[in-house]
Parts: C-alpha cells; sequence; structure tokens
C-alpha cells in the first residue's frame, strides 16, 4: 500500500512474528541468552514471561532458525489441551502418530522416542508457547517428561513461554516440585522509551529505508511511547497507522500532527490510562465469586433493614396496646375484689336468716 511512497521493500510494522525483524533490547537478549543456555547445556527447564505483545513469539522464531538439524523441536502453540490431547500434539511435533493410543501407551511412546534419539546424540526440546493457557494437570505431565535424565543430564529440555500469569501458576502450591526443576525464569520489560525509538529505526531499517531517521520526526517517538507503554506489538499497530494516515495525506515525513491522527483513528487512550481502566474494570468484575457474595449480603442487609424499620412502626401501636391491656387487668381485679365483697355480704346475710 504504501511501500513505493515510503521507498522500503516490506512492510516495517507487521504484527505477525518475523525473526528477521526480531529488535534485541537488553531484557530480549537476556531472554535469548537463557534460552540458548537450555537448549546447547542441556539444563532441563526455563520459563520465559512477558505482557501481551512484548515480543515472545518473535523471540520463539528467533529461536528456531538458529537450531540446526541435531536438535529436534516439538512446538506447541495450541494449549487448550487435556493431557492426552498434549502428549499426542508433542508427539506429532516429533513426527509420531499416537491418536489410536491410550494415555500410558502415549507416555511410552514418547519415552522411547525422547530415548532412542538421545542415544543417538539429538538434543531434544520441547517449546511451549502461551504455557500460561495449560491446565495444571499438563503442567505436571510437563514435569513428568522433564524429569526423564541419565545420571549426568536431562534428555528432554523444556522452554515454556507466556503471560505473567504464569508465574502465578508455577508459584502454587501444588506446583512446588515443577518449580523446583525450572533452572532459569525471566519476565521480558516492556520497551523503555529509548529503545522504542530505536526499535522503531530498526525495523524501517530491516525494512529498506534508505533514512530511517527521515521518515518519523524524533519527537514522535515521546508519544509514540506514550500510547503504547513500549509493547511492541503496540508500537507496530500505531506506527502501521501513522504510516498509512501519512500515505493518504501525501506526507512523505510524519510528524507528530500524524501520531495524534493516528491515535485518534486507533480511538486509544495513553497506555498508562488503559492499563489503570483494565484494572479498575478487574476489581470490579474479575472476581466475580467476592462480587456477588458483596451484592448477596447487600441485599440481606437491606432486606434485615427494611423488616427493622417496619418494627420501628409497630413499636407505638404494641406500647399502647400493652398500655390498654394493663388497664384491663386492672379492672378484672376490681371485678374480682367487688364479686368477693358481694358473696361475703350474701353469706352474712344467710347465716343471720338461719340465725332467727
Amino acid at each position: 500500500m504504501y511501500l513505493e511512497f515510503f521507498h522500503l521493500k516490506e512492510f516495517p510494522f507487521r504484527l505477525t512474528p518475523d525473526s528477521e525483524f526480531m529488535y534485541m533490547s537488553g531484557a530480549h537478549s537476556r531472554a535469548k541468552a537463557y534460552m540458548d543456555y537450555t537448549v546447547w547445556n542441556r539444563e532441563g527447564f526455563v520459563v520465559i514471561s512477558g505482557e501481551i505483545g512484548s515480543g515472545k513469539t518473535t523471540l520463539i522464531q528467533k529461536l528456531l532458525s538458529e537450531l540446526d538439524e541435531n536438535v529436534l523441536v516439538a512446538k506447541i502453540f495450541q494449549t487448550q489441551l487435556d493431557e492426552v490431547e498434549f502428549l499426542q500434539a508433542v508427539l506429532v511435533e516429533f513426527g509420531l502418530n499416537p491418536f489410536n493410543a491410550k494415555k500410558v501407551e502415549l507416555i511410552d511412546m514418547l519415552n522411547t522416542y525422547l530415548v532412542d534419539n538421545f542415544l543417538q546424540l539429538k538434543q531434544l526440546l520441547l517449546i511451549v508457547d502461551d504455557a500460561h493457557n495449560l491446565s495444571l494437570k499438563v503442567l505436571e505431565e510437563i514435569r513428568m517428561l522433564s524429569g526423564l535424565e541419565t545420571r549426568k543430564e536431562k534428555v528432554l529440555h523444556v522452554i515454556l513461554v507466556g503471560q505473567p500469569s504464569l508465574n502465578d501458576m508455577l508459584d502454587a502450591p501444588e506446583m512446588e516440585q515443577l518449580l523446583q526443576r525450572v533452572r532459569l525464569r525471566y519476565h521480558i520489560k516492556s520497551l523503555s522509551e529509548s529503545d522504542t525509538g530505536d526499535y522503531i529505526l530498526h525495523r524501517l531499517r530491516i525494512a529498506g529505508a534508505a533514512d530511517p531517521t527521515g521518515i518519523f520526526t524524533p519527537d514522535t517517538f515521546p508519544i509514540i511511547y506514550k500510547y503504547t507503554g513500549g509493547l511492541p506489538r503496540l508500537i507496530n499497530t500505531l506506527c502501521d497507522t501513522a504510516m498509512t494516515c501519512g500515505f493518504a495525506d501525501n506526507l512523505h515525513t510524519l510528524s507528530m500532527d500524524v501520531i495524534n491522527t493516528a491515535v485518534e483513528e486507533l480511538q486509544w487512550l495513553p497506555y498508562a490510562k488503559r492499563i489503570n481502566k483494565r484494572r479498575m474494570a478487574a476489581s470490579t468484575t474479575g472476581g466475580s465469586e467476592t462480587y456477588g457474595l458483596l451484592l448477596d449480603n447487600t441485599k440481606a442487609l437491606s432486606n434485615i433493614s427494611s423488616q427493622i424499620g417496619r418494627l420501628d412502626g409497630v413499636a407505638p401501636v404494641l406500647s399502647s396496646i400493652t398500655g390498654k391491656m394493663a388497664n384491663i387487668e386492672n379492672l378484672l381485679k376490681r371485678i374480682a375484689i367487688s364479686l368477693e365483697e358481694d358473696k361475703s355480704g350474701m353469706e352474712a346475710k344467710v347465716k343471720h336468716v338461719r340465725d332467727k
């Protein structure tokens, strides 16, 4: 669309992961080093986490592009699976046909494959992307697989990659055995404001821009950072929209006005405000059970208050009735006394008559 207009060979801000465009910030370089260490030093287990759009999948693609034929890899990108489906997926990735086997047979098939290839000096690697979607039972299966080892080294190396909630899962008490197997654990932070500018220039350069600094003016980088929070995927979205706006308005250089127009097109708030708004929404609706309980209790308290209000209205009536009953009781006592006196009088008269 705008390639010829900006003299580019490729679109610089595609959303699909492309290892050729990977910008190795300090955080990404550290995460990549941990992945390499797990593969080449046979260190069993590494966990990499990061926010949505932080470049985790692109980092996986970069790692895969550098592996040779001596490394056999099972890549799992669909993680909403039960234990049997997960084992089947791993076996399919390793080139086997597991669909008519039961769970015990699947485990035996996988263990046999791993040991046979290990003895042939192959390195066996399991990479699970979006690992935060795994169930605890599937994580337990991974722990069992990672426990396969010789006297000196692990047979299967595992890299789990996921959103920050993956860390919460691993920190759960029931995951203690798995957590003890994790050799390295790292969280990829968002790009800094300085890195955001370098990231944009890097991708323009890879896309074929002769002068990357001539497309986005330097004063646009802080505002791009303000609205993206330094997340690569959001930077790609905003920059691609800005270039489309520039193309539509016949502007070869993109200024702050163009970025503001792109922001309006996307209907974005500043990143910090979007995050706060999301957290507020989560605190209101995310804890649905707690919220529901509070709502029920509020209704119950309201009903009790209503009943008390009704009792308050009845109290004067009860007081009046009590007073009237006291008066009736006094009257009955007087009648009883009067009757007793009349009876005594009659008995005295009868006796007097008899005596005569």
